[in-house]
């Protein structure tokens, strides 16, 4: 009996021990707990979307995907199937289940007499705890921790609040963050789509994702997620029959990765990007779940990007084939050197072939296991030619061009193969409304994939000719008219370091005095820089600041002939400026940024509009935009050139875009040796403009001019743009007058080949004789009589002239 009594002693005793010793240890760890309010104020790293004009997906940004969704609208069978697998008890429990501590224990027991790896039993409380504010480590003390926390945010917090956190958070494989998330990662769906057994599948994936991959661990998929569709029957939250129809569904999955796969808008994307993480910072981009509304029109982009490369294309191919894209090394088999020799991804019509036989007129080629022949036809014979020393020599068949073992491009056509090089040659394409600056299209280059450097923002370069009508519109506002007379003929000015510039007309020709209009419709560089040396190089870089196009510019002579740097977009956005009346027009790739709770936090268009959103109509008129945007250009002036830019198409260097047969001003531009081309076009509703040359700048060739390189991918841009659209004539701001006159001499005329020029108030052409500028800067030894004029013309310029002629 005193045996029993003093065991007895000892028992209690001891359990009094552990209890003073777990008290204390409770007491310890209390201090040290993490503040279970910053749940109040969780903010889930969410994926920030972008989206283009007609809102379909472009791009995702995101350090953990996930979508977050309200509790109610996380269907019920989703939210038992997580319960039924997870924490049954869930809605009953203080925090911590206590029965299933004391089953976690027997079994943890026999797992560690066997070596088995030991089992837990979190509950979702204690989950949320651990992965909102504690870590993961294996031990006593976290797990202690644990149970603790649990117990205080239970008391603190609604089931409804933990359960939100807990569904939104949790990993649950392949990247995705979430059942939201998850439901499209795994079934392209979204998650009140999902049948019970695909809700199951889901709530089989926290114990780890990686141990039941629907493809890599398939029979431990299945089986665990129809331990969970038997576990939903066992409590009650699905009928038995409804089981039984969810255990014989197949597990099908969709693991393509579910982000956006719009074509061609890579070049596009970045810029955005670089502008998000400009303004918002990483943490911000990548975790602020934005959504992002962009100016893109994916048709358009598409379309941008096509008629870029065929212009890159054709133009590179009649340089001739530098050569194949990679060789099979001794040994080496074509699955090896297809691992090396990645295909461009942006441009899937081109595939990798591998060069297996030679003929005179053909390549026998292996394409994915598949043998074609590329016949050296006339759409492949510019292969057989190869660039040497500038020039372009041509074999008569395939021998000395090709070998087998070459790893080359070929594209499938209607016609058969056609075998394709990456261009070396490279150029942007810019598009914009110039009502409100948004870009619709933008390419950069031939390929993202091949080179991620943006030729339309990144690259500075000469803009040639495109920028003459700056310098006339610096002219026009400070008193000239498009019929004043400007001397085209030989000039010499001296550089200020014992040498003399002459510079020279494209065409290497003089025209004699010529209105301004003449003047920029054949692009005559003797006639810019004398009116540029009227004008004033200190206006003409102010018009260059002005509208954009330089931060700093030099007050030389030559920077009047575009001989500055600037990029492709800032050049769109001053031709937009023109287009636009004279008004400011600052370019934009994002229309709306909203943030998680859908507010907005960022629109581009800032036009005030007072009775765009009343409640109900009553007969009112439509509302009217008011538009507060400062005036860059006067907007008579913008009419002119205008005007004049119209006459560069209809008879001046860019003839070959009447072709389009609508209303359209433009201006082709080429630098010294044929460096840069460039050609910027626009209607009343849109601006776009084309940049071709090297990245690194060397020769285009010989005649290579904005007109012909340029202009063709305007050509093929515009008539897809314009389809479907109303022919819209460039209207003139009211006071302007129009006058008929003989467009070289700008003397008022009725005759043939006269046309209606704009003139400002008070101003007009001249009635007898006018005077011409840069007279004094003729070149006394070469002839500036201009050629090819009819008599009645000639008779008309002698008086107009005061006898030059």
């Amino acid at each position: 009996m005193i045996i029993i009594v003093n065991s007895l002693n000892a028992a209690f005793n001891i359990i009094l021990l552990t209890a003073a010793i777990a008290l204390a240890t409770v007491h310890s760890l209390t201090g040290t707990l993490p503040d279970y309010n910053a749940l109040t104020h969780w903010k889930p790293s969410l994926t920030s979307r972008l989206y283009a004009r007609d809102g379909s997906a472009l791009a995702e940004f995101a350090r953990q995907r996930r979508l977050f969704l309200p509790l109610e609208r996380i269907p019920a069978r989703v939210r038992a199937a997580f319960l039924a697998a997870e924490d049954k008890n869930f809605y009953q429990h203080p925090g911590i289940d206590l029965q299933s501590v004391a089953r976690a224990l027997l079994s943890n027991v026999g797992k560690a007499l066997s070596g088995d790896r030991l089992v837990g039993a979190s509950t979702i409380t204690q989950q949320v705890a651990k992965n909102f504010l504690l870590n993961s480590d294996r031990t006593f003390e976290r797990k202690l921790k644990e149970a603790l926390v649990a117990l205080r945010i239970d008391q603190s917090f609604s089931k409804d609040q933990l359960l939100e956190l807990y569904l939104n958070d949790i990993y649950l494989g392949v990247g995705a963050y979430g059942v939201a998330q998850a439901a499209l990662s795994y079934f392209g769906k979204g998650v009140d789509e999902l049948t019970i057994a695909e809700a199951a599948y889901l709530a089989a994936l926290p114990k780890g994702p990686n141990n039941y991959h629907p493809l890599d661990a398939r029979e431990k998929a299945v089986g665990r997620r129809n331990w969970v569709i038997a576990q939903m029957q066992e409590n009650g939250f699905i009928r038995r029959e409804e089981a039984a129809k969810a255990v014989e569904e197949p597990l099908l999955v969709k693991l393509n990765d579910d982000r956006p796969t719009t074509p061609l808008n890579d070049y596009f994307t970045e810029e955005v990007r670089r502008f998000l993480l400009a303004q918002y910072g990483g943490e911000g981009l990548y975790t602020a779940g934005f959504t992002i509304r962009t100016t893109l029109d994916p048709y358009l982009q598409a379309t941008a990007m096509r008629a870029l490369r065929k212009a890159l294309v054709d133009y590179d191919e009649a340089k001739g084939y530098r050569g194949p894209v990679a060789r099979l090394t001794d040994g080496e088999t074509w699955q090896h050197a297809r691992k090396r020799t990645k295909p461009l991804a942006d441009v899937p019509e081109w595939q990798l072939a591998l060069v297996t036989e030679v003929s005179a007129n053909a390549l026998t080629v292996q394409i994915d296991g598949t043998v074609r022949a590329v016949l050296m036809d006339k759409a492949n014979r510019w292969a057989l030619c190869r660039p040497s020393d500038g020039r372009r020599r041509c074999a008569n068949d395939s021998f000395p061009v090709f070998s087998t073992g070459d790893v080359v491009y070929v594209e499938e056509t209607k016609d058969g193969y056609r075998l394709r090089q990456p261009p070396e040659v490279q150029g942007a394409l810019v598009s914009m409304e110039p009502s409100t600056g948004r870009v619709i299209a933008m390419a950069g280059g031939f390929s993202y994939a091949q080179s991620q450097f943006n030729r339309a923002t990144q690259a500075y370069r000469q803009p040639g000719s495109s920028f003459k009508p700056f310098v006339y519109a610096a002219a026009l506002d400070t008193g000239y008219t498009p019929t004043t007379l400007v001397l085209d003929g030989p000039l010499a000015i001296p550089d200020g370091a014992g040498r003399i510039w002459r510079p020279k007309n494209y065409d290497g020709r003089s025209g004699g005095p010529s209105t301004l209009r003449v003047g920029l419709e054949n692009s005559r560089n003797q006639m810019t820089v004398r009116l540029a040396k009227a004008v004033g190089m200190d206006v003409v870089v102010d018009y260059g600041k002005r509208f954009g196009l330089y931060d700093q510019l030099q007050p030389y002579l030559p920077m009047s002939l575009g001989a500055g740097e600037t990029t492709l977009m800032r050049l769109v956005s001053a031709y937009s400026v023109i287009a636009n009346g004279g008004r400011d027009v600052r370019p934009s790739m994002i229309d709306r940024i909203q943030d998680r709770s859908g507010r907005t936090i960022f629109r581009q268009d800032s036009r005030y509009c007072p009775d765009c959103n009343v409640s109900a109509w009553s007969r009112q008129p439509e509302p009217e935009i008011t538009d507060d945007r400062d005036y860059v250009l006067d907007p008579m002036t913008a009419y002119q050139i205008t005007s004049m830019l119209q006459g560069v198409v209809e008879r001046g260097t860019a003839r070959s875009v009447k072709v389009l047969g609508v209303p359209v001003a433009g201006k082709t531009g080429t630098t010294n040796d044929e460096k840069d081309v460039w050609f910027v076009g626009y209607t009343p509703e849109l601006v776009t403009g084309i940049f071709i040359g090297y990245d690194i700048p060397r020769h285009l060739g010989s005649g290579e001019t904005g007109g012909g390189l340029a202009a063709p991918v305007f050509i093929d841009f515009m008539k897809v743009a314009l389809a479907g659209r109303k022919r819209i004539e460039f209207i003139p701001p009211k006071g302007m007058a129009f006058h008929r006159i003989e467009r070289r001499s700008g003397v008022p005329s009725e005759g043939t080949g006269s046309l209606l020029e704009a003139f400002k108030p008070g101003t007009g052409p001249c009635a007898a004789s006018c005077g011409v500028i840069g007279e004094e800067d003729r070149a006394p030894d070469v002839s500036d009589r201009p050629e090819g004029i009819d008599e009645p013309l000639r008779a008309r310029l002698l008086e107009s002239t005061g006898g030059l002629y």
